[in-house]
């Protein structure tokens, strides 16, 4: 197999990245050219198919087949880019644009090319403030070059495109609660079908795709679709992004070919567990993916493999590393608390589960963990989320999936928790009791002030 050659981050080292001017002494903006001034929109469509390009994003759906799906008879169409990167522990999208913007612009334009889309709007993390100013700059420069605007290439395509900022929502990263909020309203999913393609944003046919999704397609174009399959596993072709964070000696985001494992990250790449340490489980692909055992280092992080792991998917490939002392309890104590908090209270299994099992790990961490408790919250992760078809997105899934995984894998890790950390105050209050029993509590015997009763109100002499 021939030595992998970066592209993605082929610029990041090159002074003034982020400017047009390096981007286009690397040959930038060729691909756009030779797309729009030799190709119909339905041969591009075609050739991204054929490179069978998956979303980045963390579902993994083939980007052309999603980009057939557009009615042939529209006669508008808007491309909506997700650039919120909400998933925790996860980067590679910020570094995309902060390092090389123009590379991403160039994606949206030839996919804009191909779907026929006048308006593009990319959907920006509020937090992500030193990319907004750079992107801001980046469209202005491509604008100004002609690359963007009105007859680009003279061509008679049009191409506008915006930055719009998000407010720290992570509900906002599935595609119809983004197009909510772009439109300004609440953001939280919509009810499909109808789906974005048909009925997307301002009612009109939408595409919506990640941001190194898009920035891979300038290479697909420029080198073929079976230069683009010569990289990766069969099933996950092409270059990908791994971020990889936690207990590791240097936090690092790097370019390499799809199926490459935990292990190769973590000992080439990230300088090996941080104090001397061993891994004892890690994150494939942010929070939401569900946790892999030191067992399972060589399991390749692609999108076919990982699902020998139990793992929900390879997500964003944001690998999050947990040392042999990290608590477990501690981990699902924290990964419940964000779900809890980032529900958008739309769907009743998501809305109380995920408060569920942020009040159950609470209590446990307490002191008043039960064994039963365990098999509770794994009845309560197999009966939430979208894959058993019991609300509109999959946030509940994210949620489900890490207390599945860890309880399949260090179940007696969580058992001997409860055990030995048992506090010694009463965790049951008397009027608790009163409450499961159906009686009624004297003040007094709750410990609580008494009060006298409450006297009627004396009229005056002449009135009411």
């Amino acid at each position: 197999m021939p030595a992998f050659e970066p592209v993605l981050t082929r610029n990041f080292a090159v002074p003034d990245s982020q400017t047009l001017r390096a981007y286009e002494s690397r040959g930038g903006y060729q691909a756009s050219r030779k797309a729009i001034t030799e190709m119909d929109p339905d041969k591009v469509v075609q050739i991204v198919k054929d490179s069978e390009l998956r979303g980045r994003g963390g579902a993994g759906f083939p980007c052309g087949l999603k980009w057939s799906f557009l009615p042939k008879d529209r006669q508008e169409t808007f491309m909506c880019v997700n650039g919120d990167e909400s998933e925790p522990a996860t980067f590679n999208n910020r570094l995309l644009i902060e390092r090389d913007p123009h590379q991403f612009i160039e994606g949206i334009l030839i996919s804009c090319f191909a779907t026929k889309a006048a308006t593009a709007y990319v959907y920006l993390r509020f937090e992500y403030i030193h990319a907004f100013r750079i992107m801001e700059r980046a469209i202005a420069e491509a604008r100004e070059a002609g690359h963007l605007g009105k007859n680009i290439y003279g061509s008679g395509f049009d191409l506008e495109i915006y930055c719009h900022r998000g407010a720290g929502a992570y509900i906002c990263g599935e595609e119809t609660g983004l197009i909510e909020s772009l439109e300004g309203k609440r953001g939280w999913p919509r009810i499909k079908p109808p789906f974005p393609a048909i009925e997307g944003a301002f009612r009109k046919p939408t595409v919506v795709n990640n941001v190194e999704t898009l920035a891979c397609v300038p290479h697909i174009i420029e080198r073929g679709a079976d230069w683009f399959k010569s990289i990766g596993t069969p099933k996950s072709y092409g270059p990908k992004l791994y971020c990889v964070s936690g207990h590791v000696n240097k936090q690092v985001c790097v370019e390499l070919p799809l199926g490459v494992t935990t292990r190769e990250l973590i000992e080439d790449h990230a300088g090996g567990v941080w104090k001397g340490r061993k891994v004892k489980a890690t994150v494939p692909g942010g929070i939401s993916m569900g946790v892999m055992s030191a067992d399972e280092m060589d399991v390749k992080l692609d999108f076919e493999d990982i699902k020998k792991t139990g793992c929900l998917g390879l997500g964003t490939a944001a690998v999050t590393v947990m040392d042999d002392q990290t608590s477990m309890v501690d981990y699902l104590y924290n990964t419940s608390r964000f779900f809890a908090h980032e529900s958008c209270g739309q769907c009743t299994p998501c809305r109380e589960g995920t408060g569920w099992m942020y009040k159950i790990f609470k209590r446990i961490k307490a002191g008043g963990g039960r064994l039963e408790d365990l098999d509770v919250l794994t009845m309560m992760a197999n009966n939430m989320g979208l894959t058993p078809g019991t609300t509109i997105c999959g946030l509940a899934d994210g949620a489900a999936w890490p207390v599945k995984n860890v309880l399949a894998k260090f179940r007696p890790e969580l058992e001997e928790y409860i055990k030995k950390n048992q506090s010694s105050k009463p965790l049951v209050t008397p009027l608790q009791k009163a409450i499961a029993a159906g009686t009624v509590a004297e003040p007094v015997a709750l410990g609580g002030r008494v009060y006298p009763a409450p006297q009627p109100a004396l009229r005056s002499p002449g009135g009411s």
